[in-house]
């Protein structure tokens, strides 16, 4: 079983774990490549925060659209091939990578990129899609609509995947990617959207990052 270690990481504040020994060389230069790549990450996740994809205001209909397109390059940047699906309601975005083959474990990785309306926007200190960092008493935070629902979770898996690929030029498992543009409103159209294309989307196991709020007591 996986025992949390400490590293020397900018991340060390939260455990790690132990792998097998081939696991930990491939592991090591990744992180390596996140610490370096840190500022660049921050960058592109304020990037798709400065779309307003307010899944429940019709005017941001286009917004919603070139926000799933962002992120379509942004996977494609990183080896996967994605493309923005059309549903009855918003586009999602469905990615593969084929990893190393076949015969390798698939991973489902569920995100969404909508997000709620700002207001009331008197109190915000900051423009709501114009994202700020800002010091807070445990370090750094990022103040933006979406900035924890959705887009944080979502933009730590795919910098996680970026930094894996550019390190070994691969990924380890398969990894399909599945972003909706309507969680905020219900995900009304999900069910038929998986319906539709359940043998694309089948794996041996789903992550779903959208769930409890994050808190600074919590790996």
């Amino acid at each position: 079983m996986p025992v949390p270690v400490a590293t020397g990481s900018r991340f060390a504040h939260s455990p790690r774990w132990v792998f097998p020994p081939t696991g930990v060389v491939m592991l090591e230069p990744v992180l390596a490549r996140v610490d370096r790549d840190f500022d660049a990450a921050i960058e592109r996740w304020s990037e798709l925060l400065r779309i307003p994809s307010i899944s429940t205001d019709p005017d941001h209909t286009d917004d919603m659209r070139r926000a799933a397109q962002w992120l379509v390059a942004s996977l494609q940047s990183m080896g996967f091939e994605a493309s923005v699906r059309e549903t009855d309601g918003h586009p999602a975005v469905i990615a593969h990578h084929p990893g190393p083959g076949d015969d390798a474990p698939h991973l489902l990785y569920y995100g969404h990129y909508d997000v709620q309306p700002p207001d009331p926007l008197e109190l915000w200190d900051s423009g709501p899609f114009e994202p700020t960092l800002v010091e807070g008493p445990h370090g750094r935070r990022m103040v933006a609509r979406g900035a924890v629902d959705d887009k944080g979770q979502l933009m730590m898996w795919l910098e996680a995947l970026r930094a894996w690929h550019a390190e070994h030029g691969t990924l380890p498992v398969r990894v399909t990617v599945l972003l909706e543009g309507e969680e905020e409103v219900g995900s009304r159209n999900l069910r038929p959207f998986l319906e539709r294309n359940r043998d694309e989307l089948a794996a041996d196991v789903c992550v779903v990052s959208d769930t409890t709020m994050w808190d600074v007591d919590t790996p």
